[in-house]
């Protein structure tokens, strides 16, 4: 099996994982668990509170001292147990610690894999710029075959969902391991704490575009962090009105449509780049995302 083929399959299992639980999730706490809208939130809360720190800490770890696809492996091997134990979960405390710890060691391989991948990719001689991409959306595929096998099989309310995310995270931190090395690339000493987390770019806010750049990322995020959180649950509610309407009978079918428009749209940008620019480009997606939501709404 070629290289390109086996990252291609790693790419794909990476977000398989995530996209079985991330957007169905919701709706089996608050339908089936009858957890609050409020403790909902709190649960999803702790992929942001991960995301603050566990990435630069691994990254550091791979980076000097434990081969990038072993931490890749041991980080979903750890995963795959959690998210069995989440299956089992059926109150809000047993189920926000649980998923804590799936934050604390999922969040930080989106980034992993990416080392991986481009370390591999160098090793081999690739061009990452021109061989990357399209190893990548296949990830974004693979988000989206996994909501439509949970949604397929009746599971979106289901611990189910949970157990199949586990079973793909731990097949993956098996299949890691199997991967060529990517041994720590900086074994020097020296550099301060701060400049390891990479906090020293916080610089950067000093800039007025990159505030308001960054104060626009995070509003957008938010949203597309609600639309994930509640946007199932959302489709859900109206089963009392309209039972066999098709976003009640297949929510997580309909709410693919956004992860195939990023597919899509992914392919495109260096078209659009070329033609219009980045400032341009950027406009037209806020005005896009302003667009959806105010859809959904």
């Amino acid at each position: 099996m070629g290289i390109k083929v086996r990252l291609t399959f790693m790419n794909f299992l990476q977000f398989f994982v995530w996209g079985a639980w991330l957007i169905s999730l919701g709706g089996y706490m608050i339908v089936t668990l009858k957890f609050t809208g409020g403790q909902v939130g709190s649960i999803y809360a702790t992929m942001g509170i991960a995301s603050l720190f566990m990435p630069a800490l691994m990254g550091i770890i791979a980076d000097k001292w434990v081969n990038a696809e072993r931490v890749f492996g041991m980080s979903h091997i750890i995963g795959a147990v959690l998210l069995f134990l989440a299956s089992q979960a059926t109150d809000f405390g047993s189920m926000y610690i649980i998923m804590l710890g799936i934050s604390l060691f999922y969040m930080p391989t989106i980034a992993l894999d990416n080392t991986v991948s481009y370390s591999i990719l160098e090793q081999k001689g690739y061009d990452i710029i021109k061989d990357f991409p399209p190893i990548r959306v296949w990830g974004t595929i693979g988000f989206i075959t996994a909501m439509w096998v949970i949604d397929f099989a009746g599971w979106t309310v289901s611990p189910m969902q949970l157990y199949v995310s586990s079973g793909a995270s731990l097949f993956l931190g098996v299949y890691a391991f199997t991967m060529p090395k990517c041994r720590p690339g900086n074994t020097t000493k020296g550099g301060s704490f701060i400049t390891a987390l990479g906090l020293d770019a916080l610089v950067l806010f000093k800039q007025r575009k990159m505030t308001i750049f960054f104060i626009f990322s995070l509003l957008l995020g938010a949203a597309l962090q609600i639309t994930n959180t509640f946007g199932e649950p959302f489709l859900h509610d109206f089963a009392g009105k309209f039972p066999d309407a098709f976003a009640v009978k297949h929510p997580g079918i309909l709410m693919s449509i956004s992860q195939m428009s990023e597919t899509l749209f992914i392919l495109t940008i260096p078209f659009f780049l070329k033609k219009f620019g980045i400032k341009k480009v950027m406009l037209m997606s806020m005005f896009a995302w302003v667009f959806r939501f105010g859809l959904f709404g």
